[in-house]
């Protein structure tokens, strides 16, 4: 199983001379977001720009990418960056079913299991994502659905939690910055409103985001409070949190948070 450390780091196409430094602060690995990926040589891109960091998909959409390109990928990155990448893949949305991630997962061979992880929420995906790949990559989760994806992973499994950062202390400013993934992920994904649902939330708060909602499955505040947050994600069960931080006011600097998000972490 690749060795992703504790925390990670969401880059954007346009942050990647921040790699090295961002390296130096501690984020070893650093996750490519799926709506990075106009194309797969994003992660060719940001393997290149880093020194040592693991590169992580989150995620290879499985709609958009058939198997063998996924595979070229691997092939090719493997061979420029042996050991680095980590293919995160989504499972296809248009036939959203078992038989089709299995289908597709058939067909990625060449991709060894150890070095695929894949977005699983429900209890079949992480059965599969433990049956058929490294591990699990949920996101907009709380730390008890953390320690259930864990029990149904099992203690051999990657779980590498995704988490949205807003370091805002206002809490008008700061969820309606949060608001605006989740409009998309809870609005248009219907595998992350059965996510929501089945942690408790209604559909009442998922229709209009509310602020329990908001609270719950993302982080603002000081980078104490992330960082609190990150804790306790990893104290449920998390190997590794990714932190995606989302512009916040004034501040859109990625390294300027990235600063203030690894000394937290590390007192």
């Amino acid at each position: 199983m690749t060795d992703l450390g504790p925390w990670g780091i969401a880059v954007s196409n346009a942050d990647l001379a921040a790699a090295p430094a961002l390296e130096d602060l501690g984020f070893t690995t650093m996750w490519l977001a799926g709506g990075q990926l106009d194309r797969l040589s994003r992660l060719d891109d940001l393997l290149t720009a880093s020194r040592n960091a693991v590169v992580a998909s989150a995620i290879i959409p499985a709609d958009v990418y058939p198997p063998s390109a996924v595979t070229e990928l691997y092939r090719r990155t493997e061979a420029n960056f042996p050991g680095r990448l980590l293919v995160g893949l989504g499972g296809p949305q248009h036939t959203p079913t078992m038989a089709a991630a299995e289908a597709y997962l058939d067909q990625l061979d060449e991709v060894p299991p150890h070095r695929r992880v894949l977005a699983a929420m429900g209890p079949r995906k992480l059965d599969l994502a433990r049956r058929r790949a490294a591990g699990a990559i949920p996101i907009l989760v709380t730390p008890e659905y953390t320690a259930y994806a864990r029990s149904t992973l099992g203690p051999d499994r990657l779980l590498a939690v995704g988490l949205f950062v807003v370091l805002d202390d206002d809490p008008r400013t700061a969820r309606r910055v949060a608001q605006e993934p989740l409009q998309f992920l809870l609005g248009r994904v219907p595998t992350y409103r059965e996510s929501a649902r089945r942690q408790g939330f209604t559909d009442h708060d998922v229709a209009t985001l509310s602020d329990r909602l908001v609270d719950t499955l993302t982080v603002w505040g000081s980078p104490d409070t992330v960082a609190g947050r990150a804790r306790a994600l990893r104290a449920a069960g998390a190997d590794h949190v990714n932190l995606t931080v989302l512009p916040a006011g004034n501040r859109s600097d990625l390294l300027w948070a990235a600063d203030r998000l690894a000394a937290a972490l590390s007192r």
